[in-house]
C-alpha cells in the first residue's frame, strides 16, 4: 500500500471516529424521520400525478369510444339516405376512433395497475413512517435511560475513588499531630513558668496528702492503732508548735531553780 493510500485510510478512519463521537442518536433519528417524510411527500406527489394521468387516459378512451359510436350512427344515417359513399367514410372514421379507444383503454388499464402499485407503496411507506416514529420514541427513551445510568455509574465510581478517603485520613493525622504539638507546648509552658522550688514542694505536699489519706483510710479500717506512725514527709497537725512551747517551758523551769 502506498503512502498516499495509507494516509487516506488514516484520514478516513479518524474522520469516521470523529463523526461517530459527534453523533447524537436523538438528532440522527429525528433527521432520518425528516428525510423519510420528504421521500413520502415526493412519492405522494408522484401518486397524485399518476392518478391524474389515469383519469385523463380514462376520459380520452371514453371520448374516443363516444366518437366511434357517433360515426357509427352517421354511417347508419347515410345508409338510410342511400348514401353508401358517406356511409363508407363514416365507417372508416368509426373504425379509427374505435381503435384509438381500444388502445387508450389498454393504456389506461396498465396505467391504473401501476397507479395501484404506487398507492400500495405509498401506504407501506406511511405505515413504515409511523412505525419508525414509534420506534424513535422508544429509542430516545432508551438513550435517556442509558445516559442516566452512565451518569449514575460515573458518580458511583467517583465515590469509590480512594483518593478522597486518603485525603481525609491524611488530614486526620495532621490534626492529631497539631493537637499533640499544642499539648506539648502547654506542658512545656507550665514547666518553665513560676518558681521551680515551689513546684517541687507542691509535688511533695501532694504526695504527703496522698500518704496522709492512705494512713487515715487504714485507721478507719482498724489496721492501725490510735497514734500510729505518721506518713513519711508529712508533719502531724500542730507538732512543730507543740515542740516550740515545750522548749519554752523547760527554759522557764531552769530559770526558777537558779
Amino acid at each position: 500500500m502506498g503512502f498516499f493510500a495509507r494516509l487516506g485510510t488514516v484520514i478516513r478512519s479518524n474522520l469516521n471516529a470523529l463523526i461517530g463521537r459527534a453523533e447524537d442518536p436523538k438528532k440522527i433519528l429525528e433527521q432520518s424521520l425528516i428525510d423519510m417524510k420528504g421521500q413520502v411527500s415526493k412519492v405522494r406527489q408522484e401518486v397524485a400525478s399518476a392518478i391524474a394521468d389515469e383519469k385523463k387516459l380514462q376520459a380520452e378512451a371514453e371520448r374516443e369510444k363516444q366518437q366511434a359510436e357517433d360515426w357509427e350512427r352517421r354511417a347508419m344515417l347515410a345508409v338510410q339516405e342511400s348514401r353508401d359513399d358517406l356511409a363508407k367514410q363514416a365507417l372508416m372514421r368509426h373504425a379509427e376512433h374505435l381503435q384509438n379507444a381500444q388502445q387508450l383503454h389498454e393504456t389506461w388499464r396498465k396505467h391504473k395497475a401501476d397507479t395501484e402499485n404506487l398507492k400500495q407503496s405509498l401506504r407501506q411507506m406511511n405505515d413504515k413512517l409511523e412505525e419508525l416514529k414509534r420506534k424513535k420514541n422508544v429509542l430516545v427513551a432508551r438513550q435517556k435511560r442509558a445516559e442516566a445510568q452512565g451518569r449514575i455509574q460515573q458518580t458511583m465510581s467517583s465515590m469509590n475513588d480512594q483518593s478522597a478517603f486518603e485525603t481525609f485520613n491524611r488530614m486526620e493525622e495532621k490534626i492529631d499531630d497539631m493537637e499533640r504539638q499544642a499539648l506539648a507546648a502547654t506542658e512545656l509552658a507550665g514547666e518553665l513558668s513560676g518558681d521551680s522550688l515551689i513546684s517541687e514542694f507542691k509535688a511533695l505536699e501532694y504526695k504527703g496528702s496522698a500518704d496522709q489519706q492512705l494512713l487515715e483510710l487504714k485507721q478507719k479500717m482498724g489496721l492501725l492503732g490510735a497514734g500510729g506512725a505518721k506518713a513519711p514527709g508529712q508533719l502531724g497537725a500542730g507538732q512543730g508548735q507543740r515542740e516550740v512551747e515545750e522548749a519554752e517551758l523547760v527554759d522557764e523551769d531552769d530559770a526558777d531553780s537558779r
